[in-house]
């Protein structure tokens, strides 16, 4: 018998009561920690987690580096110093470098960037200095140049999603 879209919506049900059963069955062969959360490994329970690079500030208004599951999430890094866009740039991506393999990554699994420019006239410049830094396969990327500038002035600001 050829399937159909009605035997499969009759179907349907059926699948979708396996799957919770097989799911709830699962979670309550897994232990629970002390807070309530389950143990197992990050991709099964993924949980958020903030990468504080040091001492956590008494009030943060956001954190570097949060990693969920397998994934990493790097805040917008600049570079807070008198320099040109070379330098900045070089600047800020070793920093990213080292954010991410603090976190278990690398600038390899980087998924996307996104790079934040004081001014267009800076995109060869950063381009210059950015090629190559994630590897043979780089991950996506959007670049904007701030009509209002980049906090700190900084002349360049790149944050990115990495995977572990």
């Amino acid at each position: 018998m050829s399937s159909t879209r009605r035997t499969f919506i009759r179907k349907a049900p059926i699948a979708a009561a396996s799957a919770a059963a097989a799911t709830t069955a699962l979670g309550a062969a897994v232990p629970a920690n002390a807070d309530g959360g389950k143990q197992g490994p990050p991709w099964l329970f993924p949980r958020k987690k903030v990468n504080w690079l040091g001492e956590k500030p008494e009030n943060p208004l956001f954190s570097p580096v949060v990693t969920y599951g397998g994934l990493v999430f790097i805040s917008g890094i600049g570079a807070h110093f008198d320099g040109d866009i070379r330098e900045h740039t070089d600047h800020v991506l070793n920093e990213v470098q080292r954010y991410l393999e603090a976190a278990g990554s690398s600038m390899e699994k980087v998924l996307k960037v996104n790079v934040y420019l004081g001014t267009l006239d800076d995109y060869d410049g950063m381009n210059e200095v950015f090629l190559g830094r994630f590897g043979s396969e780089p991950g996506v990327r959007t670049t904007i140049a701030a009509a209002a500038g980049i906090p700190g002035d900084s002349l360049v600001e790149i944050d990115c999603i990495a995977c572990r």
